[in-house]
């Protein structure tokens, strides 16, 4: 049975596994041994296999560390260090964790809600010049001893995370040890990953894409991934010139943010050695794709996951395989249809809902047979997004259910607006989303950043869009503001937009 250990082990000990801005590497070897001691370390805390440990840790290689070893062992909780005390209350308890991992002087609020609800809370520490990512755990009075210990295994879980939780209360989705592996191994082959590449860490490591495309797909393939402190575009090109990456992963604000500084690092540019650019979590406009490619010299992978699949579902091949921009390639990882709202699956061409099926696709949520009645039928879990598959295998999305907009009837898929007014030269980013109505129940809005030195007003935009959009398509209201309203994840989210906005 494979475990995350020995997916580790089976590297040459003095290959670099974790780096990080200004630190030494850590050796795959050295990142075994430290597996091992923290695992120790948790059993003796009575701490074993299938017990949740929340990890409340800033982006770095720490967190990376903390993250394999507790998957390894136990069950990784990754939360979000910015969440307030109520948010902390409600994920131990739903989680029902049984310890918090924070760092040493930590004065984050998680503490005052595990001390309300009897979790214990152990500090990490790192040494004076300690290569990134090892670490040790302060003193502290726990002991016990575990249920089961040793390393997870294949049905052990190895990581439990929340859905988005955007309209209702957030689901709890656990992932095997089989199912996050599964995903890391497919990543790492839909990228060509090898022991020579390098990748840099930006996204959030309490988030999957991060956890497992960034992160879990470099170990799975022996590569080498420098971590840094979060996503930052006025740091991005410092740190790319510093580590000099063959990849990186992103959702595509942080791939628009990169272009925005692109001009002013020239010689970043000129020294890469990107041999691809990959995007994921929610959809690249081609226009964006486009300039990327031509700022990067190199192919840029669209690809789709989501948190009930380990991440990875399909992905756009590397060359000299086809790329189709606007699509987010062929399946990746577990098997894709299209199914109709009867649960009949659909033929080639066909829109519907998106469903799959494999190794990686969690088992179902957690005390929740409604969800689990809902979401899958026959076998297949129901995505809830909306698409086809063309002729070639290649998967386009077309939108969200829950995000379709119902104009008095007529329905919208925001996507299909999004890419018509993105196309405009003025604009750099455009989000379409429901908005409440009085008489339509719906009406359809947008929210656009503009291009740097560029002009346009709302009149504009809506005359171009009622170009290539029929009258019921073309936003009734469009702002235009500096910044779009992100989550925590740096991830756009139409549910919400409008009371963000003051327009509900």
């Amino acid at each position: 049975m494979t475990t995350i250990q020995m997916t580790l082990s089976q590297h040459p000990e003095d290959a670099p596994a974790i780096g990080a801005p200004d630190r030494a590497d850590l050796s795959y070897g050295a990142l075994a041994a430290h597996l091992l001691a923290v695992r120790k370390a948790l059993n003796a805390m009575g701490i074993g296999r299938g017990d949740r440990v929340a990890i409340v840790l800033p982006n770095g290689p720490e967190m990376a560390s903390a993250f394999l070893a507790v998957a390894a062992a136990a069950s990784a909780a990754p939360l979000n260090p910015a969440y307030t005390q109520d948010e902390f209350s409600f994920y131990l308890e739903d989680l029902r964790a049984k310890l918090v991992i924070v760092e040493s002087g930590s004065t984050s609020p998680v503490r005052a809600s595990a001390e309300a609800l009897g979790v214990p809370v152990v500090e990490i520490k790192v040494g004076k010049d300690a290569p990134a990512g090892k670490f040790s755990f302060a003193a502290h009075d726990l002991a016990g001893t575990p249920s089961r210990s040793g390393w997870s295994e294949g049905r052990d879980e190895a990581l439990v995370l929340h859905t988005s939780g955007t309209t209702s209360r957030p689901k709890v989705v656990p992932l095997s040890t089989a199912n996050v592996l599964a995903s890391a191994r497919h990543i790492a082959k839909a990228l060509d990953l090898t022991g020579e590449d390098v990748g840099l860490s930006i996204m959030p490591l309490f988030h999957i894409h991060g956890l497992i495309a960034s992160l879990l797909a470099s170990m799975s393939a022996g590569a080498h991934v420098v971590c840094t402190p979060g996503f930052n575009a006025l740091k991005f090109f410092q740190w790319f010139a510093a580590v000099n990456p063959t990849w990186y992963t992103a959702v595509p604000t942080m791939h628009q943010a990169i272009l925005g500084r692109a001009a002013r690092n020239p010689e970043a540019l000129e020294n890469s050695r990107l041999r691809f650019a990959r995007s994921s979590s929610s959809s690249l406009p081609p226009p964006v794709m486009a300039e990327m490619e031509a700022t990067f010299h190199c192919p840029v992978i669209e690809a789709y996951g989501m948190t009930e699949a380990a991440h990875q579902m399909a992905s756009n091949p590397l060359p000299p395989k086809m790329r189709k921009p606007g699509t987010v390639g062929i399946a990746a990882g577990p098997e894709i249809a299209i199914m109709d709202e009867g649960g009949k699956l659909l033929a080639q061409g066909e829109s519907g809902e998106i469903v799959i099926q494999g190794p990686n696709v969690t088992a179902g949520y957690e005390n929740n047979p409604k969800a689990n009645a809902e979401n899958f039928t026959n076998g297949w879990f129901r995505t809830g997004d909306l698409g086809f598959l063309d002729k070639d295998g290649y998967l386009t999305i077309s939108g969200r259910l829950k995000e379709i907009i119902n104009r008095g009837g007529e329905k919208i898929a925001p996507r299909e607006v999004d890419d018509v007014i993105q196309a405009h030269p003025a604009v750099e980013q455009v989000v379409t989303f429901a908005m409440p109505h009085d008489k339509l129940g719906e009406a359809v809005a947008a929210v656009v950043v503009l291009r740097e030195g560029q002009s346009a007003d709302a009149a504009d935009l809506k005359a171009f869009a009622a170009e290539k959009l029929a009258a019921y398509k073309v936003p009734s209201k469009i702002l235009i503001v500096d910044d779009i309203p992100k989550g925590a994840t740096g991830k756009l989210q139409r549910i919400g937009l409008a009371e963000k906005l003051g327009l509900a």
